[in-house]
């Protein structure tokens, strides 16, 4: 657990790791790799000429490189270090690296030395005297320490196999040697893909040393070559080899290490995700987010990629799916790894800190600009510092940057801006957008920027694909906003380009453009889009057109916007009604109650959409003055509150109906279908009471609207309230004079329902 949390792998992790290395190191060599370019001399120990080079004093970068060797801060650095004297010319830088190599007091240094050797393989520069390595190469090899050992073994791949095959041979077979530096000659043997390097190891099965028979038959064993039982098979093994030939031996041998690869890289597959599980589960464990930001920030600067790059995601997983502020000390952490060695880290810790301006990133995201050459990273890097400028410079934002920054940042908008590559195209816009937006720049700047983008833009216009298009007008809707200290002057450059653009055949062009043209002035883009735009064929510029007439409207935009209801945009379009509706004087609004009563409405609308509008529409009505007006808006509510099942606001509009109602006629027709509302809130005895009254002034035949609401209320077979109990609260009625004729309807209903009452 306490390598756990101290941030490096298991040990088994990096045992899997390097035989992984060492299989890819195998099968670039079998598959014919050349030996990088060293001089073919057989020479074991350092030239003459380098024993005998003149001792004068060092050049100043030589002796810079030699520092850096020998005290170098990290182990790239080091090895960087020895690369370069590796390759260079004078006598002096080889003979500072043969030197390091006997430094036994220096591991970190040999060590530099050794990766340098075992990379230069890939290249195809030459070494000069290449061969004057053999020698202490050869004598690493007798060290304790493995690691080294296994280095000095993989720098020998540099040679061919008769430069080293002497010295290597005679390690592993001398019986005077100490056990461990014969075990790691067959270490340097295995690696060799020389069928003689196999033959040797073979013959090595009868060592009278237990240990060093036991290390030749698990080599053997590793790489499939099988070690037959005596010394007489072992030959036979040996001829069969050589019958074989090395292209065989090779293609046999290439098969077994594939297949080692995928078992290897399956293993080590499953140990770093045990690992990462078990990271989280102990960053998961902690308490508060203070340990968890010293956890984290731990990670970041540990030495596996792996390891930041789970950290990284931690990171980012607590920035956007929490709403608590990062630990401060995980800023400095995160703003260095915009270098890092690996570019993975780099590209990721680059969109991380694209969200996050407040860390006060933008000298280091630039000078890593400047320098960083993978494409990917570098646009990260560039958004990410475009976003830290923008922050830097808002109002109050309290972190204080440079205007030189701001300059440069807005230059290398400009590169991304004219670049080719549409990707990069729309970043440069996207930077220039949000730098131009706010104070700072001159009217000269400011128009040469903006020059710049109408440009790029026209440099798209025959262009077949218009995402570009769209993005850089959509830049230049952007600077004509509200938010843009430079509207004015942008929106001078740019109008006529988005008037233009309103005929683009791609919607993202046609979408910016409208956009920029209501930035730019609302009331005039309003009568320039609605006619055909209202039904353009992006849904988001019809809804845009109609959120727009909702926001500066009149009275004549409700026909076009009353052809959307019904529409996808139906919802929108209503919306934008009711906001005009509350601008427009009584005379137009009464129009409208008729329409929106009449029956083509009916499906176009919802009820609770229609109450909406007569609410509204009976508080802008007021008084007398709009008697009729009033009372039809009235109606309509009863009916939408009674279909609603509001009953109790029905029956508030019903009564004040039925007050202001001119003939008896019509106060009968309103108070049926105040019984209607009564038998459906329910409320029987109200209604019973109801119709109580009206029989104390007539008598109730089978054609009066009062008979004809419960007859039919009767019938229905979902009736709110018990049919039985309706007529029971009706057969209860007493009234003072007869009425043969509602005694005769009761009489009906009875026998209908099968139920026995006696009629008072």
């Amino acid at each position: 657990m306490d390598r756990l949390k101290s941030g490096n792998l298991p040990w088994v992790i990096t045992m899997v790791a390097k035989k992984l290395y060492l299989v890819v190191l195998l099968l670039l060599l079998a598959a014919g790799c050349q030996q990088g370019g060293v001089e073919q001399e057989k020479t074991r120990r350092p030239s003459d000429k380098v024993k005998t080079a003149a001792k004068t004093e060092l050049s100043r970068q030589l002796k810079i490189n030699k520092d850096a060797l020998l005290q170098g801060t990290n182990e790239q650095i080091r090895i960087d270090a020895a690369t370069v004297m590796l390759f260079s010319e004078d006598p002096q830088a080889r003979e500072i690296l043969l030197s390091t190599l006997e430094q036994e007091e220096n591991s970190a240094a040999r060590i530099a030395v050794c990766k340098a050797l075992g990379q230069a393989r890939g290249t195809s520069e030459s070494i000069k005297a290449g061969e004057d390595f053999v020698g202490p190469l050869i004598d690493i090899l007798t060290t304790k320490d493995f690691s080294e050992a296994k280095l000095a073994a993989e720098a020998t791949l540099l040679f061919r196999y008769e430069q080293i095959s002497v010295p290597l041979e005679k390690m592993a077979s001398d019986g005077t040697l100490p056990v461990k530096a014969r075990l790691n000659a067959i270490y340097a043997l295995k690696l060799q893909p020389d069928m003689r390097a196999i033959f040797k190891i073979i013959r090595l099965l009868d060592d009278p040393e237990k240990q060093v028979a036991t290390e030749a038959e698990n080599t053997l064993h590793s790489l499939g070559i099988p070690v037959g039982e005596d010394i007489e098979t072992r030959e036979q093994i040996i001829d069969e080899l050589k019958r074989k030939g090395i292209n065989d031996f090779l293609r046999d041998w290439l098969v077994r290490q594939e297949t080692q690869m995928r078992k290897l890289e399956t293993e080590l597959d499953l140990w770093q995700d045990m690992y990462l599980s078990a990271l989280g589960k102990i960053y998961d464990g902690l308490s508060d987010n203070t340990a968890k930001g010293q956890f984290l920030a731990e990670c970041l600067g540990d030495s596996k990629e792996i390891v930041r790059l789970w950290a990284l995601e931690k990171v980012s997983q607590w920035r956007v799916g929490t709403k608590s502020e990062l630990p401060a000390e995980l800023g400095p952490v995160l703003v260095n790894l915009v270098s890092d060695q690996s570019r993975d880290v780099r590209l990721k810790t680059a969109g991380l800190l694209s969200l996050m301006g407040q860390l006060n990133s933008s000298q280091r995201l630039l000078q890593q600009l400047e320098v960083e050459e993978d494409d990917d990273v570098k646009t990260e890097l560039f958004v990410a510092l475009g976003g830290a400028c923008y922050y830097a410079f808002l109002p109050g934002s309290d972190v204080k940057i440079p205007e030189e920054i701001r300059k440069k940042t807005l230059e290398w908008a400009t590169k991304f801006l004219l670049d080719e590559n549409p990707k990069k195209a729309q970043k440069g816009a996207e930077v220039i957008k949000k730098l131009l937006e706010q104070d700072g720049l001159s009217s000269g700047e400011t128009e040469r920027y903006f020059g710049l983008l109408a440009e790029r833009y026209k440099q798209q216009k025959d262009k077949a694909d218009g995402v570009l298009r769209g993005e850089l007008l959509n830049a230049m809707a952007l600077l004509c906003g509200p938010r843009s200290v430079h509207k004015a002057e942008a929106s001078k450059t740019f109008e006529p380009l988005f008037a233009e653009a309103l005929s683009d055949k791609a919607d993202l062009a046609r979408e910016a453009s409208a956009e920029g043209l209501i930035n730019i002035d609302k009331t005039k883009a309003l009568g320039k889009l609605k006619g055909g735009f209202a039904n353009d064929s992006s849904a988001k510029i019809r809804q845009r057109v109609i959120e727009l007439a909702g926001e500066v409207g009149s009275g004549e935009d409700l026909t076009w916007l009353a052809e959307k209801l019904g529409s996808a945009e139906s919802e929108q379009a209503w919306q934008a009604m009711l906001t005009i509706f509350k601008t427009v004087d009584t005379e137009v609004l009464d129009k409208w109650v008729e329409r929106l009563s009449s029956q083509d409405m009916e499906t176009k609308l919802s009820d609770e959409q229609k109450i909406s509008f007569f609410e509204m529409a009976e508080r802008k009505a007021g008084g007398d003055k709009n008697g009729e007006m009033l009372k039809n808006i009235r109606g309509q509510l009863a009916r939408l509150y009674s279909k609603s099942g509001r009953f109790e606001d029905a029956a508030k509009y019903l009564g004040l109906l039925r007050e202001a109602a001119e003939s008896p006629e019509e106060k009968e027709a309103i108070l049926a279908q105040l019984l209607d509302v009564y038998l459906r809130w329910p409320k029987v005895e109200t209604a019973a009471q109801l119709v109580e009254n009206c029989l104390l002034e007539k008598d109730l035949g089978p054609d009066n609207a009062i008979v004809l609401s419960i007859d039919k209320y009767l019938t229905e077979p979902n009736a709110v309230s018990e049919p039985n109990a309706v007529l029971a609260a009706l057969v209860d009625i007493k009234t003072a004079k007869k009425r043969p004729m509602w005694a005769e309807q009761v009489r009906r209903w009875t026998k209908r329902l099968s139920q026995p009452v006696d009629v008072k």
